[in-house]
């Protein structure tokens, strides 16, 4: 028999990894100042619009002037291995989400299945993986409110306005989350409906133009003008765009129906962005040349919609680009907090980042370490560097993820009952495991360091810190 944590987690041999006291029939769970519970408000609507809406923002709005200057139109074969590692991930994870349905996501299974050390460095470096893609999605921002004012005949030679403006929203999507998760999740719904809406009718008219049916038929490019290897190095930076779906079991901890409604979420955003990504990448290459429209750089997309459409075209792009970069930097931010909230809980961090506010029903003090640090990284502007660390982080949960499935089957502890179940799953599980590893590998190397530094300094925090708390004998 293990011993259970305050978060209700065990060790591996344990009999149940949540008491559940607070849950009530329909799903929804009181707030606590003791048990540090979380409403459960989002449904089904709002976990697709978590996922879809943080997935969305990057691999459409900022990235194909980027992918296509590194691998040509095979930037859309880059965005397909993107989506095959992402849906490889998303059953386990779907599976280990209805068993455990709790704030924290991958942390929460890993430390689980894994034990205490791999659950320490997973928990922290997401924390900091999360912090570098919101603030990866706030400087994109910042670029498109930017090019949005210009357009408007605002002038801003000399004005530090992108990370000006960066900075303002990422305080003030904070402070949105802050007053309550439900109003964070309806901003969420909102923008993605209107967003989709833009890009349905985008893409609807740029496929048929580049096809010919009105307009002048483009000339194909050659599909890998780089060779083969860019593909593959392409689809590391762009993975930043296929994060939504893990963030979605970040917050499992106010999703109602959790059952039902994880993996229809998880699944269901992955393959809806999969095929917006690869339209994009076809209409924009197709209208421009991989070329010019790398010339173009994070706002290329604005360039193909004003072929399209003229310069109202550009207008409506450009507010979608607002949208989707709003839509993903909100989304970051709750699991963000969702992922300290977690760690909190199972003392890596100090216990007071898992106070609830009574109030409003949200994690108040994680809301400020998801917050905080994303304003310094702002500053540094990288964007390329900002994404592929997200995404080397992200890598790592996912394919320990995959691990702590094969595990949870092999051991099949009394309380483990997901209401989901992946088929063939060591060959599912094994293989995700394997494409999240194996992608790291063609990252930049600058990236690789500061993941590794990051992952070290987990590690390093769970010596000192985890060990004073006497963790070990907790899970």
């Amino acid at each position: 028999m293990g011993t259970t944590n305050e978060a209700g987690g065990t060790n591996r041999t344990g009999e149940t990894p949540e008491s559940a006291s607070a849950t009530v029939e329909d799903g929804s769970a009181s707030v606590t100042e003791e048990g540090s519970e979380l409403e459960r408000s989002i449904g089904l609507v709002g976990g697709l619009s978590i996922g879809i809406g943080t997935m969305i923002g990057a691999g459409i709005f900022v990235f194909p002037g980027l992918a296509a200057g590194r691998a040509g139109p095979a930037a859309a074969g880059s965005f397909a291995i993107g989506a095959v590692i992402a849906l490889l991930v998303a059953l386990p994870a779907s599976e280990l989400a209805t068993a455990m349905p709790k704030s924290g996501g991958g942390y929460y299974y890993i430390s689980r299945a894994l034990g205490t050390l791999p659950g320490a460095v997973v928990g922290i470096s997401i924390w900091l993986g999360l912090v570098f893609a919101t603030a990866f999605y706030l400087v994109s921002f910042g670029n498109y409110a930017a090019a949005l004012l210009s357009e408007g005949g605002v002038n801003l030679a000399g004005l530090p306005i992108v990370d000006a403006l960066a900075l303002v929203f990422g305080v003030a999507l904070t402070a949105l989350n802050l007053v309550g998760t439900e109003n964070a999740a309806k901003l969420q719904n909102y923008v993605v409906g209107l967003l989709l809406t833009i890009l349905v009718l985008f893409l609807s008219y740029g496929s048929l133009d580049v096809l010919g049916v009105f307009g002048t038929e483009s000339t194909p490019e050659q599909f890998m003008p780089f060779g083969p290897m860019p593909m593959f190095t392409t689809a590391a930076l762009v993975f930043t765009s296929y994060l939504g779906f893990a963030q979605v079991a970040t917050v499992a901890g106010d999703i109602k129906n959790p059952g039902r409604n994880l993996p229809l979420a998880m699944v269901g955003s992955v393959l809806t962005v999969a095929v917006l990504y690869v339209a994009t990448i076809f209409v924009a290459t197709s209208a421009f040349g991989s070329g010019p429209l790398a010339g173009f750089g994070e706002t290329a997309i604005v360039e193909v919609a004003r072929a399209f459409f003229g310069d109202a075209g550009a207008l409506a792009i450009l507010l979608g680009g607002l949208l989707a970069t709003v839509s993903s930097a909100n989304a970051s931010i709750l699991s963000t907090s969702r992922a300290v909230f977690a760690v909190s809980k199972d003392a890596l961090l100090p216990t007071v980042a898992s106070r609830v506010n009574l109030q409003y029903g949200t994690p108040h003090v994680a809301l400020s370490m998801a917050g905080g640090p994303v304003l310094v990284l702002i500053a540094l502007g990288e964007v390329e560097v900002l994404a592929e660390v997200a995404s080397f982080l992200h890598l790592i949960m996912y394919g320990l993820m995959c691990v702590a499935l094969i595990v949870m089957r092999r051991d099949e502890p009394e309380w483990y009952d997901p209401d989901f179940r992946v088929p063939a799953h060591r060959l599912v599980a094994g293989v995700g495991a394997l494409a999240s590893f194996g992608l790291i590998a063609f990252m930049q190397r600058e990236s690789q360091i500061v993941g590794v530094a990051i992952m070290l300094g987990a590690a390093g925090w769970y010596k000192y810190y985890a060990a004073d708390v006497k963790l070990k004998g907790v899970l």
